[in-house]
């Protein structure tokens, strides 16, 4: 199920939000996390299986960090770890399994086919001949990579002590699988919402805020992103283009991800407020950062604080020298390119992000490029950022050499282009390119813009709400771009 649906928005929601708000505070958890499920498995019931295995894998790793620290199981609440104390070898265990399991699942549903052909062709190339493994085909599962780090990040702050563990495995279940950023995050940490799932307030202010949070998202998405989608998907499937074309194309699908993943935490956020939840902010204008290190400060925030804090942090960060932070940095990104996705093209995405952040830093606080204007660095780095944009959008690395060849114009174009320069450049089109420029330079974030509703800001969010369940009514699929990822 997906926000941008009719069965959501007209018979999922409406029944939330009436339990959410008719039923008792004490049965919310449970009546939650049920339909929770129901909306993960809307489209395979299987999926749900493999949730709640790997989400009571982790809830008994918590319990387990707790026993074997000599803590006490019966008590109401269960006690937090103390901060940087000694760990005994039975919490290491639990934090190892709970660490296994979550990337075992990731591991296996997602790289295990492309970790086969890999392995098949190197041993072919080296003369070893086939190595015998089969490829599966496996179906990945619609937000795992989103629900296992969030599930890992559980029994990583209750080992660090930073967070109190669960002794309900309801309330447990209900973090893991609370639907409004399940599919697509922002990725969730345990201690920011631990004492939300068991105190929170519903007040007007946070269901009006919501309500304008999801219809500013869904405008996003359904008026923005999905027009550039078509546009997008057009150059990319072209074959070759001319090089005025490919870039039309490649700045689509910049707008085209940008609207369609921050509508999407928009919405997030919204359904959040609607049902008491305060969740973090994802977007921060990243089309209007200054560097690729500031882009990853605004650009899905909660996963780059995710790795940050999980892995960069962990593997030294820059406490061990430059030589080890260089490499730091360029395995964070390289682990962030194929978190989005098992192929080489999110490789090559994650290894030039690495490379720019790294050496941005090598140029330290007082460089040329700080001092140059900054309208100029703004434009600067959303080069850049279309130019790695092609790996992330190409569907293989052929296809991406070939793209990157259109936007130099080295190629030479075939008569069908003229085709596809009429189905991109119609007054539509252009007028929605616009309109996402306009958007992305020069119109307040949705964050800030409903912090303080007055009647003109509502009117507007209703009008945006109307006119996305129209123009919905037209369109035949919705799919969000990070629903693969």
């Amino acid at each position: 199920m997906v926000f941008s649906s009719h069965v959501f928005l007209f018979f999922f929601l409406p029944v939330v939000l009436a339990c959410n708000y008719l039923l008792p505070f004490r049965s919310l958890s449970a009546v939650l996390t049920v339909l929770s499920y129901l909306f993960y498995g809307w489209s395979n019931p299987a999926w749900v299986l493999l949730m709640l295995a790997g989400s009571y894998i982790d809830f008994f790793c918590g319990l387990g960090l707790v026993h074997f620290g000599g803590g006490s199981l019966a008590g109401k609440d269960l006690p937090a770890l103390p901060k940087g104390g000694p760990r005994t070898r039975g919490q290491r265990i639990c934090l190892a399994a709970s660490l296994l399991s979550n990337i075992g699942i990731l591991a296996f549903f997602k790289y295990y086919d492309f970790g086969v052909v890999n392995l098949e062709a190197a041993a072919r190339t080296a003369g070893l001949g086939s190595i015998g493994l089969p490829v599966l085909n496996v179906a990945l599962p619609v937000g795992v990579s989103f629900y296992t780090f969030q599930s890992m990040s559980y029994a990583i702050d209750v080992y660090r002590g930073v967070a109190r563990p669960l002794k309900n495995p309801v309330d447990f279940q209900l973090f893991v699988s609370l639907f409004p950023q399940l599919i697509a995050g922002p990725i969730v940490r345990y201690q920011t919402v631990a004492e939300q799932i068991r105190h929170r307030t519903f007040n007007l202010d946070k269901l009006t805020r919501g309500v304008a949070f999801f219809s500013l998202g869904l405008g996003k998405k359904i008026l923005l992103a999905n027009p550039m989608g078509h546009v997008a998907d057009a150059a990319f499937n072209a074959g070759t283009l001319p090089w005025h074309d490919a870039w039309y194309g490649v700045v689509a699908y910049a707008f085209q991800i940008y609207f369609d993943f921050s509508g999407y935490s928009d919405m997030a956020v919204g359904l959040g407020l609607m049902l008491g939840f305060a969740f973090m902010k994802n977007f921060d204008d990243p089309y209007l950062a200054e560097s690729i290190t500031d882009f990853w400060r605004r650009w899905h925030i909660s996963l780059s604080t995710w790795l940050r804090d999980y892995l960069y942090i962990p593997l030294g960060g820059n406490r061990s020298g430059e030589g080890r932070t260089y490499a730091n940095l360029m395995t964070v990104m390289l682990v962030g390119g194929l978190w989005h996705g098992a192929s080489w093209n999110f490789v090559i995405w994650g290894a030039i992000q690495g490379i720019f952040l790294a050496a941005e830093r090598l140029q330290g606080e007082d460089s040329a490029w700080r001092r140059l204007p900054a309208p100029f660095r703004i434009a600067a780095t959303f080069l850049v950022t279309c130019l790695a944009w092609v790996f992330f959008r190409a569907e293989t690395l052929p296809q991406a050499a070939t793209y990157l060849r259109s936007l130099a114009g080295l190629v030479e174009v075939p008569a069908g282009a003229l085709a596809v320069a009429a189905s991109i450049y119609t007054p539509y089109h252009v007028a929605i390119a616009v309109a996402c420029a306009v958007v992305v330079w020069t119109l307040p974030q949705v964050w800030d813009f409903t912090r303080r509703l007055t009647p003109l800001k509502a009117a507007a969010c209703v009008a945006v709400l109307l006119a996305s369940i129209v123009v919905l009514w037209t369109q035949t699929t919705n799919p969000f771009l990070y629903f693969q990822f």
